[in-house]
């Protein structure tokens, strides 16, 4: 079993910031795995041109090898190493969303990644976070990085350290605790059809409606994640993910019934003697009477539900949830992210009431 170091840093401290990231990054650049904040969630970093430190990733994570993983990178002038030319389109999103949570895929330049990396697509996802955490240690580190988020695959995503040592304690080298990640939810990962097209193949920390302002010229949808038999063209489109262990379901409806069917369904369940839970918004919270209730925030505040969402999961988990049923929300704006997150923590089992 390897022993996990943990590196807690924090920018009021007297030692600069990269004198508390030089020994994680100097860990990256040797081919270990470090765990580090972002602003959408805690990524698992391994240098992405080792196919030996990716291999790592996959084993830590237990990860299905034909997931392509997203490359990280402090500076776009690492781009011309990494990719081949591509459309002036990316770049103006470039200018306008990085750093920030939007992952790009763009036309891999041969041989300067891992084919692990890329789950042997001709294409690659790259971003450059908006955090100085990670900034730094990418600099530092030298190298782009592969970094999934650093939770056993399958699971909710981490948005705290204690999350990654849950999950990861013992199988990666370290982690870097720089407190709450901000966004709490992936990065949107795109795709581009030459400048008239831009196609969501995750939708995340930058909305639909963002990017149509960004590129009024172009058209903007939604690339159908019901691909069982192909390679993934972006990680969260074809497994099970976010998911706690017990069984979730979310509903959708009018509240009064999605109401009236939770407490219907809890009560049917507490009769078998299983423990419940229910994710619900803090309008309708003290209506349920499971033996769990999380609240994910105000409705109308999604990006605060989003923040809570993957810690939300992970309490069900702590109190040994069988069974959870979760309140669905508008798919508008960053809505569209959260409920497709819920949806894939619920393998798909979706109630219309």
């Amino acid at each position: 079993m390897t022993i996990t170091k943990v590196w807690c840093v924090n920018e009021a401290e007297k030692q600069p910031l990269r004198a508390q990231l030089q020994e994680a990054a100097s860990l990256l650049g040797e081919g270990g795995l470090v765990a580090f904040p972002t602003e959408t969630v805690y990524g698992l970093g391994a240098d992405a041109r080792s196919t030996a430190a990716v291999e790592r990733i996959f084993a830590a994570k237990g990860r299905p090898s034909d997931n392509p993983l997203i490359v990280h990178i402090a500076d776009r002038r690492q781009l011309n190493e990494l990719v081949l030319p591509y459309p002036q389109l990316a770049s103006a999103l470039m200018d306008r969303f990085w750093p920030g949570p939007l992952t790009i895929v763009l036309p891999a330049r041969p041989g300067a990644l891992s084919p692990l990396v890329t789950a042997g697509l001709p294409t690659v996802g790259i971003r450059i976070p908006d955090h100085k955490v990670a900034i730094e240690l990418l600099e530092l580190a030298g190298c782009p990085v592969a970094a999934p988020s650093a939770n056993r695959s399958g699971r909710p995503s981490p948005t705290l350290a204690e999350h990654v040592l849950d999950d990861l304690d013992g199988r990666i080298d370290g982690v870097v605790d720089g407190g709450a990640t901000g966004v709490g939810l992936e990065s949107t990962v795109i795709e581009l059809d030459g400048d008239r097209t831009i196609r969501i193949l995750r939708p995340g920390g930058i909305t639909r409606e963002e990017l149509q302002t960004a590129a009024p010229d172009a058209a903007v949808d939604s690339a159908s994640a019901d691909e069982p038999e192909a390679v993934p063209r972006s990680p969260g489109m074809k497994y099970t993910h976010y998911a706690p262990q017990g069984e979730l379901q979310l509903v959708q409806g009018a509240p009064g019934a999605v109401i009236a069917y939770i407490r219907s369904q809890v009560e049917a369940a507490q009769q078998r003697g299983e423990v419940t839970g229910v994710l619900a918004f803090e309008e309708r919270f003290a209506a349920y009477e499971a033996d769990i209730v999380v609240s994910c925030g105000s409705e109308s505040e999604l990006t605060d539900a989003a923040h809570r969402l993957y810690a939300a999961l992970r309490r069900f988990d702590a109190a040994g949830a069988q069974r959870i049923w979760a309140e669905s929300c508008t798919e508008h704006g960053i809505g569209a992210a959260l409920m497709n997150r819920m949806a894939k923590a619920a393998g798909n089992r979706i109630i219309y009431v």
